[in-house]
């Protein structure tokens, strides 16, 4: 550990790129060098997968992108992996498999922040319907970074051994990708890691800083579609009419009791009623609504037991308002919570604290988003997802004193403070995977 620590120590004593010459005085002329020569291209990568973000398993040329660097790096690489990822092997000697895993896909979003280089990007969706895109959850930062500790891992391969695994995951925002890798034989092709490793930018913490949880960390999330039947009828009418669009709104709000008054408030639950759709015009009660709504948890009993909660709020709603027929459910399931191995976690947060400081790094709260990172540890796997902060310290500061948030990943304002993210970012990659491999260690 202290090998690794002391070769990221230098990393980020040189300012991240020798951000400046007393900061860099403390390298290898060599490795002064070379971090001075691979900022421009790590930049000029971030800037040009900012411009050009590609949908779920549309990311034919952001995959060709990280495909050419990774083999130009030396590794074996493997395209087409679960539709469009893309998996890279590098073999350095006896020692445990590890894997490094960056997501490629951005999200329906228009930008609106301004920046030199943001996107003007559209694509068709899964619908046909031509949207603009944007990476508004931070994944050509994500991506930046897996290329330069790629790049720092290939050109530094006497400071550790074993098998360094770069996964570029499709579809993590549809929460699907994941999977879609592993049944195409992530894991069974190429060879099964002993750990697996992804950083995510964070909203709530400065740029740079460090953020971890062991146990669970992310939920669960199911989406439920439930479609409301009524009796259509005229406005002025009424009483002639099962009218489904009062029904949807009581079982709006039924459900919120779900999480009020059936939920334990230590075992955390949420329900979001995101869409509802019924109706053509004022005057006229439609025959039927639609809601879509996601649920999502920590414990898998808890799961279960809110989903069948809210299949009998949803039908008794019904039953009460005398509809003429009993609602449809349809629930899609997503990935499980993430789960960061304990072992791992305590391992990993001292190799970081070594490497960027241990004012720089924390715990933090779990958080009710998703990831389908899940499915790698449901696989088997150790593993550990991090969060490393992206807003600048006094934009933070300035709105948390205001009693506000500044935007934050999914917006369209969401612009991360590049530099210290990034450098944060490699910094930590690089010195996990450092101590987990460092020279005789075993797996």
């Amino acid at each position: 550990m202290k090998q690794s620590a002391r070769l990221i120590r230098q990393l980020v004593l040189a300012g991240a790129f020798a951000a400046s010459s007393a900061h860099a005085a403390g390298l290898p002329p060599e490795m002064r060098a070379q971090l001075d020569k691979m900022f421009p291209s790590v930049e000029a990568l971030y800037q040009d997968l900012h411009r050009t973000p590609e949908l779920a398993f549309q990311e034919h040329q952001t995959a060709k992108k990280l495909a050419e660097r990774a083999k130009a790096l030396g590794f074996d690489v493997t395209t087409g992996v679960g539709g469009t990822g893309v998996v890279a092997i590098l073999k350095n000697g006896p020692g445990p498999t590890v894997m490094l895993r960056t997501e490629m896909d951005g999200l329906p979003v228009q930008e609106k922040t301004g920046l030199p280089f943001a996107s003007a990007h559209t694509q068709k969706n899964a619908a046909g319907e031509t949207v603009s895109t944007m990476h508004a959850c931070g994944h050509d930062v994500h991506m930046s970074a897996w290329y330069a500790t790629a790049k720092l891992m290939a050109d530094n391969r006497k400071a550790w051994s074993g098998t360094l695994m770069l996964v570029g995951q499709p579809a993590e925002e549809p929460l699907t990708g994941a999977l879609a890798m592993l049944k195409d034989g992530l894991f069974t092709r190429f060879p099964k890691p002993d750990y697996a490793l992804s950083m995510h930018d964070e909203g709530t913490l400065p740029a740079g800083h460090v953020g971890y949880r062991a146990g669970p960390f992310r939920a669960s999330a199911d989406t439920v579609t439930i479609t409301i039947h009524g009796q259509g009828g005229h406005g002025a009418t009424p009483h002639e009419t099962r009218d489904p669009v009062v029904m949807s709104a009581r079982i709006v709000m039924a459900l919120q009791t779900l999480v009020s008054r059936e939920n334990n408030p230590a075992d955390p639950v949420v329900i979001t009623v995101g869409s509802i759709n019924g109706g053509t015009q004022a005057n006229v009660v439609p025959d039927q609504v639609k809601l879509m709504l996601t649920m999502r948890t920590f414990r898998p009993e808890v799961r279960q037991r809110v989903l069948a909660s809210i299949a009998r709020e949803v039908k008794g709603e019904a039953i009460a308002a005398g509809a003429p027929k009993e609602p449809t459910i349809d629930v899609k399931p997503g990935p499980f919570p993430v789960f960061n191995d304990p072992e791992l976690t305590a391992r990993a947060v001292a190799a970081i604290k070594g490497a960027i400081g241990e004012q720089n790094v924390s715990e933090m709260p779990a958080k009710m988003t998703s990831e389908d990172f899940a499915h790698y540890g449901q696989a088997g796997v150790k593993a550990i997802l991090l969060h490393v902060g992206a807003v600048e310290p006094g934009k933070l500061a300035a709105a948390r004193q205001a009693g506000k948030y500044p935007p934050g990943t999914h917006s369209p304002q969401w612009a991360p403070d590049f530099k210290p993210t990034v450098t944060s970012f490699i910094a930590a990659e690089t010195a996990v995977l450092l101590d987990l491999m460092k020279p005789g260690a075993q797996k």
